[in-house]
């Protein structure tokens, strides 16, 4: 999974306390990540429908439906693609005593057992929405750092949920 994803989660996670489009220097700017770096996340957001942009001098993004209608695989999805992480690569039909591919008539169990793995993780990640993140950070911080996020975030003119 790309370092992108996590840069990701964090920005749809904060998109989800506003009510007003956040810049994507804003963005990157909280994070203290490359502008540039994070644009890029950010875009395949937007092309997955996950955010939308407006430009501007209000411009910035927004999420495009409630928290609690965004899951973390919506997420992993739109940065990393929905193609599942193991590919294989029919190792068995290579080298000195490869099985002729005629004879591959089922997925190997190393096929097999990755694909079980990979339906596990995203149905895992399915059943966590960007609401349920929230909440869970909620409980790990202090109200005072919760407030002091919402305090930053309001002096760049930003409303909050």
């Amino acid at each position: 999974m790309s370092g992108g994803v996590e840069w990701a989660l964090h920005c749809c996670t904060l998109l989800s306390r506003v009510t007003e489009p956040v810049p994507a220097a804003r963005l990157a700017e909280y994070h203290d990540v490359s502008p540039s770096y994070l644009a890029k996340q950010l875009q395949l957001l937007s092309r997955a429908g996950l955010v939308r942009s407006a430009q501007g001098n209000a411009g910035g993004y927004t999420l495009t439906r409630e928290p609690s209608r965004i899951t973390v695989l919506d997420v992993v999805e739109a940065i990393d693609g929905p193609l599942p992480a193991f590919r294989c690569g029919e190792v068995r039909q290579r080298g000195p005593m490869a099985t002729p591919a005629e004879k591959c008539t089922e997925p190997c169990p190393i096929a097999r057992v990755m694909d079980t793995a990979d339906r596990a993780w995203r149905e895992s990640l399915r059943s966590v929405t960007l609401a349920d993140l929230v909440a869970d950070a909620d409980r790990q911080i202090t109200p005072a750092d919760a407030e002091r996020a919402v305090t930053w975030l309001t002096q760049a003119g930003l409303r909050t949920r």
